[in-house]
């Protein structure tokens, strides 16, 4: 527990200071997307050294998370809902955080808000899928984050993490385009190229023959179906190719993944050695915010044929081979053209991923910050 956080408070003295919301760290949220961005945005604020103006929000009812070395301060937060419910807590009870705590600036970077923000805010959006993609099972999702959707147009600054995410926005008219920024993600720098990670793979896992590989849920945005056609096409090209699911599978989730191996959640340093010793990534989502494992594999040299949709194409350049939005034949076919081809591959995948960092991003959204404070 954390309690003692309760009392924290952080009032205006010296050079502003910014509020960052760091409780997608605790819980579920941790192993998520959103839990590599917060990591990932932290570590880039200490390097660029903005630390010092910082205090994290965290909530008391968990214990705190593992944080990187910096001279920020921390503020704790009370709530009673963790689920489906907590946004409309939390439209209510941030204001008074906020009024509590009296930074310059308060950042979220989930779909939790504020009601009424009593300082500037700042927003990131990492998708507005629910309502961008017509694929199955959005209707709930709608209803879900409906809040989040009726307050982001109050939002001083929205960060979109891809082009694609800020025109989403911009056609639902849920953000002008003068407050929104573009300020990619990036792979956190455990993603490269690990020597001995065949080794450790087969040693762990007993992968012993080449393999695709797939990280994340397995949710219908995902296509699991398109992402067996794929698989059996490489196979019918190269016997013996095997498939490898990396991630908590999610409740989506088929009951079968017909003998595809399926490891469940990884840390970053395993995920890493899956991604280097791969074959190649197989990404069948048919809509992305940003993309990220696509990211990751490029930075361990893994090659990455997907589904050209969304944020897809601007993430990965000209740097993986990307086939018609839910064609599964089309994707088997160019991994094993990519496969066939790896070095080739790997090395653009290489320099693609270079174009990414969580110090440019920090940066990047340090001069967010500067837009609304002055």
């Amino acid at each position: 527990m954390i309690s003692s956080l309760m009392n924290s408070s952080r009032t205006g003295a010296g050079r502003p200071s910014v509020l960052l919301d760091m409780r997608p760290l605790q819980g579920p949220s941790a192993a998520r997307g959103v839990g590599a961005y917060a990591r990932g945005l932290l570590k880039g604020m200490i390097w660029a050294g903005f630390d010092s103006r910082l205090t994290l929000l965290l909530d008391v009812a968990f214990d705190a998370p593992a944080l990187p070395v910096g001279d920020y301060k921390l503020a704790g937060c009370r709530r009673r809902s963790h689920g489906q419910v907590a946004a409309y807590e939390d439209a209510v009870a941030l204001n008074r955080d906020i009024q509590r705590i009296g930074p310059d600036l308060y950042h979220a970077i989930d779909f939790h808000l504020p009601g009424r923000s009593p300082c500037p805010l700042v927003v990131t959006l990492h998708d507005l899928i629910p309502w961008a993609w017509k694929g199955p099972g959005m209707r709930g999702e709608q209803f879900r984050y409906g809040l989040f959707r009726r307050l982001l147009p109050r939002a001083d600054v929205v960060i979109a993490v891809s082009s694609s995410t800020a025109d989403d926005a911009a056609r639902l008219r849920v953000a002008a385009r003068q407050r929104l920024r573009i300020v990619p993600e990036a792979a956190d720098p455990v993603f490269s190229p690990r020597d001995g990670a065949a080794t450790r793979v087969k040693e762990r896992w007993g992968l012993h023959d080449p393999y695709l590989l797939f990280v994340g849920a397995l949710d219908a945005r995902k296509d699991p179906s398109a992402l067996l056609a794929a698989w059996r096409t490489a196979r019918g090209l190269e016997p013996g190719l095997g498939l490898v699911i990396a991630g908590e599978p999610g409740r989506q989730a088929p009951v079968s993944m017909a003998g595809a191996v399926q490891l469940g959640r990884v840390d970053d340093e395993a995920l890493a050695d899956l991604y280097s010793s791969a074959a190649c990534l197989v990404f069948s989502s048919r809509y992305e915010g940003f993309g990220l494992p696509c990211v990751e594999a490029m930075a361990c040299g893994c090659p990455v044929a997907g589904f050209r949709n969304s944020s897809v194409p601007e993430v990965v350049g000209d740097a993986a081979l990307l086939v018609q939005d839910g064609n599964g034949d089309a994707l088997g076919r160019a991994a094993v053209e990519m496969m066939r081809e790896r070095e080739r591959w790997r090395h653009a995948g290489l320099r693609r991923a270079r174009k990414f960092s969580w110090t440019r991003a920090a940066r990047e959204t340090i001069s967010a910050y500067e837009s609304v404070l002055g």
